[in-house]
């Protein structure tokens, strides 16, 4: 991950309500959840999380998929892995490979982006 990647990744978290709607999806895997029941649960108008999904669209966080007339927002694991792997890229003095098994655990399985064929990759 390209360091302004990561930068954009990180001021799209960098807000309250931005970061409460991670959240919720991390806890909701490849379930995802529709806009409007993020927006009833967080108690704020559709307008304004709106804009703030799209924030998290961008920097590669998450992902949208309409479905009739919802659009069901997910974590996009790819991008979600990606940061957090840039994080611990530097880890333990330039040697990454001692760092990994950590990251592997905190990651697997959850943070691993599914196939075109429901396979996990």
């Amino acid at each position: 991950m390209e360091t302004n990647t990561a930068i954009k990744a990180f001021g799209a978290l960098s807000q309250e309500t931005r970061l409460e709607v991670f959240r919720r999806l991390v806890k909701q895997g490849e379930a995802g959840l529709p806009a409007g029941d993020i927006a009833r649960e967080l108690g704020i108008p559709h307008n304004t999380l709106s804009t703030h999904l799209a924030v998290l669209v961008q920097a590669g966080l998450v992902t949208s998929e309409r479905q009739g007339r919802s659009i069901i927002y997910r974590i996009d694991f790819g991008g979600t892995r990606d940061l957090l792997s840039f994080l611990m890229e530097d880890c333990c003095q330039g040697q990454p490979e001692i760092c990994a098994p950590a990251l592997d655990s905190v990651l697997q399985g959850c943070c691993v982006a599914p196939t075109s064929q429901g396979d996990i990759q």
